[in-house]
């Protein structure tokens, strides 16, 4: 019953689309028909709004933080498995027909509760290879390695397996990024 119970609340908090919901009431119109497509905070940026963009981003950051900490309150031996379904929910929910975000802010929310030291290498990460590639994306990839290799040398086996996760998981989400670049440098 709990893993039902946790489940259900981490799918609906992660489901959530609030680059979506936000976009849609300042007026900017469907962030799906913006740049990407994506309902990102990335993306959400693309609408030149700076505000509704750390919104979405805070909010999606959010997400991860409230379904991890709910979970370590009543289901601590669920922790792992919240922090998975709430960043797949955001990737794929089913009031987008499965089209979401790449899970970027969910994940950092989460990873913000059960682990600060990687969080911190990972934004870290993110904004050093921002500053040198100027490309959220290629950031963002290069961040995950960073905290994947991190976990392998310095955490245990668990903790390395749910950072390997979410690097495949986000190779996944960035494939047409990864495309794009891989076809505009060759």
């Amino acid at each position: 019953m709990d893993l039902l119970i946790v489940t259900l609340y981490s799918y609906i908090l992660g489901s959530i689309p609030f680059g979506l919901i936000l976009t849609k009431f300042a007026g900017l119109g469907d962030i799906r028909k913006v740049g990407s497509g994506n309902i990102g905070a990335t993306n959400v940026l693309r609408t030149g709004n700076k505000v509704i963009a750390a919104l979405t981003l805070l909010l999606d950051g959010l997400k991860g933080t409230l379904t991890v900490l709910l979970t370590i309150q009543y289901f601590n031996e669920l922790t792992y498995y919240a922090a998975v379904i709430v960043f797949l929910a955001h990737i794929f929910p089913i009031w987008l027909k499965f089209k979401g975000g790449k899970g970027v802010a969910t994940f950092i929310g989460s990873l913000l509760v059960i682990n600060f030291y990687l969080s911190a290498v990972f934004i870290a990460a993110w904004l050093i290879m921002l500053s040198i590639f100027r490309i959220s994306a290629v950031s963002a990839l290069l961040g995950y390695l960073v905290i994947t290799v991190t976990a392998f040398i310095f955490f245990d086996q668990k903790m390395f397996l749910l950072i390997f996760f979410y690097f495949i998981t986000s190779i996944f989400t960035h494939r047409q990024n990864i495309a794009s670049l891989i076809k505009d440098n060759f």
